[in-house]
């Protein structure tokens, strides 16, 4: 637990809020059985986990500037369709990402503790924020759609700033905006290394959200720890979490559980 009510807490979106892996593998699979061919025959599980790794590798990869936006997204369909034994050029490639991402749009959702958490924050009186890794107009979207974009003081986004998490100057830059202190602010996101320790470097509070719930023993079992150090997590005061609707009463406010 905190030793104050923050004055601010700012969240990461995609898999903290926005249930972004749902809507990937909801869309993959949808996208390749109506594409048809070898792609309706591949093992759904394999071809996720496949999509997963090569959004990471890709957007990584405009994060650090090697790519645009929409380069990293050709990128990712064109190693895909390769896997299965299908060469796209660079035209062709955009379009069957184009066709992919109708699909994972018809899935945008949040998670369902995401709403109760929000509304308990506000109703303490807590400013709430984001700080997100991407493209401010696609993330706004993703707002727009889930009901998210009045519920934001203020969003940072890493393609309009032009830094991204972990970097501190990200979460200061977010502080700043807000006229507050770090140590006045909370960080919450899934990546523990990125988000919270990336938060907590920066003189934040970081809370890591573990939904897969891995042994505090054992951190780097997460397929979102990232190989983290526990020491280090232990030297910041990182909190773990495995719900948003924890949140509240870590940050010493009513557990909005109780309400919901």
């Amino acid at each position: 637990m905190t030793d104050a009510v923050p004055l601010v807490v700012l969240f990461d979106l995609d898999d903290t809020l926005f249930a972004h892996r749902t809507a990937v593998a909801e869309g993959i699979v949808r996208h390749m059985q109506l594409t048809g061919g070898v792609f309706s025959t591949a093992e759904p599980a394999a071809a996720i986990t496949l999509w997963n790794s090569l959004e990471e590798e890709h957007y990584h990869s405009y994060l650090a500037g090697r790519l645009d936006f929409q380069g990293q997204r050709r990128a990712r369909a064109r190693d895909f369709a390769a896997a299965h034994g299908v060469e796209l050029g660079e035209a062709d490639a955009g379009a069957w990402f184009d066709a992919y991402f109708d699909h994972y749009q018809d899935s945008w959702s949040l998670h369902s503790d995401a709403m109760p958490c929000l509304d308990a924050l506000e109703q303490a009186g807590v400013r709430l924020g984001l700080i997100t890794n991407g493209d401010l107009a696609f993330q706004q979207r993703k707002l727009q759609v889930t009901g998210l974009e009045s519920r934001f003081e203020q969003v940072v986004a890493s393609g309009s700033v032009g830094v991204a998490k972990p970097d501190p100057a990200i979460f200061r830059l977010a502080c700043d905006l807000f006229g507050v202190a770090p140590a006045s602010a909370v960080y919450v996101g899934d990546r523990l290394r990125t988000d919270a320790i990336g938060a907590a470097a920066a003189g934040l509070t970081g809370v890591w959200l573990d939904r897969h719930g891995a042994p505090e023993a054992a951190l780097a079992a997460s397929p979102y720890a990232e190989s983290a150090d526990a020491e280090e997590v232990a030297s910041l005061g990182v909190i773990r979490v495995t719900s948003l609707l924890e949140l509240p009463a870590v940050l010493g406010l009513p557990d909005s559980s109780e309400s919901h």
